[in-house]
């Protein structure tokens, strides 16, 4: 996926790639490296430069990133005396050791700017600030020897600190935050670098999904520039999938979409993409007057929240017009009221504001853009990111319209034993730290023992109608309780308490803890100590004479899962276990595989497979791990109908989803499949019905604009003039329409220009119409890929004098293989 992922970076208008380094990716065990698939950085930074883009490498090599751990290798935690980013001689050998590794990878491969490689900038720790104070003077100390360490590796490029207010002055301190154009760095001799700005968020399973306007990406990013900002990097510009058990903890799901300007399977998301690039273009027509400046640009104070900042090569009065006195000259106009349009009077001009926008002049004349007029499409996908699988709400089990043919109707099953299995089972006494005897090779731990029963206790809670508890002080992710072979309760959460009555016989019962991990702590101080499992004591209450502790007790440990040791998810070892044909019962048995065959779908679309029917667990596709996965249920409260993109933004502000699965659809590479012959192999913890499970091919399916014809020329009617002026070639706004890269417009659903009202999906005609529009739009658009579309009475006539009017389109697109006509064969 790079290689268009890159070039789609591009397009947008980027002109740096920034990227992490995960240590654990890279250094899996101590000494042993991998740089291959995946985490082959070279073959990355090499494809970037050959887009003729930069690099910003992120080797931190902390990482945090909703990433495992962190980005840590659990291994570090075994070094004796460890203590991780602070003064620490054990943690910083290590620390220095991976670094020195990386930075001399980039220089043999020449991937240094100064050696013509992409590196321009590189960055140590990350976040450290956040945390500092916690390790008190130690935690100075250290930010000083990585800020050292870094130097002396003698890179030839700066590095960077984020969120580091005081570091050294041959480092550049930098931003991370959702709006960074109050930020200053240190020192009056450090550019103003904004490393993450948030333009949406993660998710965690469970929760309601994250999602950022648009219209407020744009304006933190030209309030950014406004003020003097020189580098801006999307904190996700593309965040992916964390395949395999990389998403971070606690409880963090697979999808890394982040509301990203390109999603998780590497389309466009619109109208962000589009958005972002039409405000990228704005910023660049006025790159000269923003490097004339050295200092500040003139301010302007222009109303009680409206202010202006003036670019140019020569003292400008702002009360008159300034096209006749040919210095270069850029400013933006920014109204900071959320609630108000506001007119405003400067260079002999009225300018109308909407509400927390900005307006960018390259010619400090006319507007090149508004951060909160979009003049770009709305796309809406096949599969939404959001959309149920199934519905998950209501019983008896329905599929929702959006989930298409099921994958496959002959699935096999086979068990797997609760406890211990055999290999690498082991005998101790008390409860030993989940991650100290895991290593996290698996999520999976069970501890195992034998409980004796007496007559007398039976006949207790027999006559009370009561049964017995077991509690666990605290448990981290998810505790499972089994008495029996049989599933007695779960517990889901941070370090909470449990408290599960037990169904109990008389004579010796088996009593099986099972705890998992969704994801190791990602972020925070003291990270190494954080751990995993359970605390505190662990008792079974309610007996006739009162509590039994269990906590030093012998307990027999076994690591992972018996299916997952034997590797039965790969094709090669599909012998190793039984499987037999699905039963109806097996659905509801906790702790089953499933296995079916499918196809891949036609065409070269991004896949996504709906697990909403399943309860939780992990799926492998050709030996694969595309994720765990996880049908846990937002609130039903939290997310508003309709998002008002003014005001300042916070990840709780515009939330989707409630009521249904955080994520249901995941996506699976077209690169793990095979036309035909595919093996889906599932463990599922807690009962669930494959045959419900669908396959879909992920693309945008409906597009829809509505220009009006008092918008903005589009951007490419600018120039520049021969003394870098920005000038522009007065021409009527354009509505564009574009399916993604080999589908086309197969129809037109919906067109109009006059006075259309609704929005994408929902237009309707108003009392102005244009009769002829349909067609018009249909001639332009069909067949193609794109199209643009001149929004002028020129085009379509005045269906009504002396009224603004818009031009509204909703189309569809499809595969081409779907548009081709049948042939007639007589």
């Amino acid at each position: 996926m790079w290689p268009s992922l890159i070039a789609k970076c591009k397009e947008g208008g980027a002109d740096v790639i920034e990227t992490y380094i995960f240590w654990n990716g890279h250094e899996p065990a101590k000494g042993q490296y991998y740089f291959e698939g995946r985490f082959d950085i070279v073959k990355f930074a090499k494809l970037v430069a050959a887009e003729g883009l930069f690099l910003f490498l992120r080797i931190g090599p902390y990482a945090c990133a909703e990433w495992n751990f962190g980005g840590f290798p659990v291994w570090l935690r075994d070094i004796p005396g460890i203590e991780f980013r602070t003064d620490n001689e054990p943690y910083k050998a290590e620390m220095q050791s991976f670094v020195t590794k990386i930075v001399n990878i980039m220089k043999e491969e020449k991937l240094y700017s100064w050696q013509g490689g992409p590196i321009i900038l590189q960055q140590i720790e990350n976040e450290y600030g956040n945390i500092q104070d916690r390790y008190g003077q130690a935690g100075k100390r250290y930010m000083l020897w990585a800020a050292q360490m870094a130097l002396a590796l003698d890179t030839g490029v700066p590095w960077v600190m984020c969120r580091q207010t005081d570091a050294p002055e041959q480092i550049l301190d930098t931003c991370n935050a959702f709006y960074c154009d109050g930020f200053k760095p240190n020192s009056y001799n450090k550019p103003t670098i904004w490393t993450e700005d948030w333009d949406g968020w993660y998710a965690d399973w469970g929760e309601p999904l994250p999602h950022r306007p648009a219209q407020d990406s744009a304006f933190a990013v030209a309030r950014f520039y406004q003020r003097g900002g020189s580098l801006q990097n999307y904190y996700m510009y593309f965040g992916g999938t964390n395949f395999e058990r990389t998403a971070g903890g606690p409880r963090q799901i697979t999808s890394y979409d982040y509301d990203a300007p390109i999603d998780e399977y590497g389309i466009l998301r619109q109208p962000k993409w589009g958005h972002l690039k039409d405000l990228h273009a704005a910023i660049k027509l006025c790159e000269p007057a923003l490097i004339a400046v050295d200092g500040s640009p003139q301010y302007v104070k222009l109303g009680p929240m409206q202010e202006a900042h003036v670019y140019s090569s020569g003292k400008i009065h702002t009360n008159g017009s300034i096209s006749e006195n040919g210095q270069i000259c850029s400013a933006f106009l920014a109204n900071i009221d959320e609630h108000k349009y506001v007119s405003v009077w400067i260079f002999g001009k009225s300018y109308s504001l909407p509400p927390w926008s900005v307006s960018i002049l390259p010619d400090c004349e006319n507007v090149a853009f508004n951060t909160a007029r979009v003049g770009t499409q709305t796309s809406v996908f096949t599969v939404e990111s959001g959309s149920p699988s199934y519905s998950s709400r209501h019983k008896p089990r329905t599929l929702s319209l959006i989930g298409g043919p099921y994958l496959s109707s002959t699935w096999w099953t086979s068990k797997e034993p609760i406890g211990k299995w055999g290999e690498g089972s082991f005998a101790a006494q008390g409860i030993l730290e989940h991650l100290n005897v895991t290593k996290d090779i698996s999520d999976y731990l069970s501890y195992t023992m034998s409980v004796n029963i007496s007559d007398e206790d039976v006949t207790y809670w027999n006559s009370k109608g009561v049964l017995p508890s077991l509690t666990i002080d605290q448990i981290r992710d998810v505790a499972r309780v089994f008495v029996n072979g049989k599933l007695a309760g779960s517990k889901v959460g941070h370090w909470v308490s449990l408290n599960q009555p037990v169904q109990l016989v008389q004579g010796p019962n088996e009593l099986t803890l099972f705890s998992e991990i969704v994801g190791l702590q990602n972020y925070g101080a003291f990270l190494e100590k954080d751990g995993a499992g359970f605390r505190g004591q662990v008792k079974l209450t309610g007996l006739s004479n009162g509590d039994i502790d269990f906590t030093n007790s012998l307990w027999t440990y076994q690591i992972g899962l018996k299916g997952e040791f034997s590797r039965i998810y790969s094709p090669e070892n599909q012998g190793y276990a039984k499987w037999s044909s699905m039963q109806n019962d097996d659905t509801q048995t906790p702790f089953t595989w499933f296995k079916t065959m499918f196809d891949a779908p036609e065409g070269n679309d991004p896949v996504a497979i709906g697990l909403g029917s399943m309860g939780k667990g992990q799926a492998w596709v050709n030996g694969h791990l595309i994720g765990r996965y996880w049908s846990i249920v937002a609130p039903e409260s939290g997310c508003p109908s309709s998002c008002n993109y003014a005001g300042t933004y916070g990840d709780s502000k515009c939330r989707s989803n409630c009521g249904m699965a955080t994520q249901s659809w995941y996506h699976i590479p077209r690169e793990w499949l095979q036309e035909s012959g595919n093996l889906l192999v599932l463990l599922e913890e807690t009962g669930g019905d494959p045959s419900q499970i669908s396959l879909q091919v992920h693309y945008t399916k409906t597009i829809c604009s509505k220009i009006s014809e008092t918008y903005y020329p589009p951007l490419s009617s600018w120039s520049r003039a021969s003394n870098s002026r920005a000038t522009l070639n007065t021409v009527a706004p354009e509505l564009h329409l574009q399916c993604d890269e080999g589908h086309v417009i197969s129809k037109i659903i919906f067109a109009s220009y006059g006075t259309p009202s609704g929005g994408c999906q929902n237009f309707s005609v108003g009392n102005c119409h244009a009769s002829t529009t349909l067609d018009l739009v249909t001639e332009a658009c069909v067949g193609n890929n794109k199209c643009s579309i001149s929004v002028t009475n020129d085009v379509f006539g005045d269906p009504c004098r002396k009224v603004v009017k818009d031009l509204a389109v909703e189309a569809e697109c499809s595969p081409p293989l779907a548009t081709e006509e049948p042939r007639d064969d007589m």
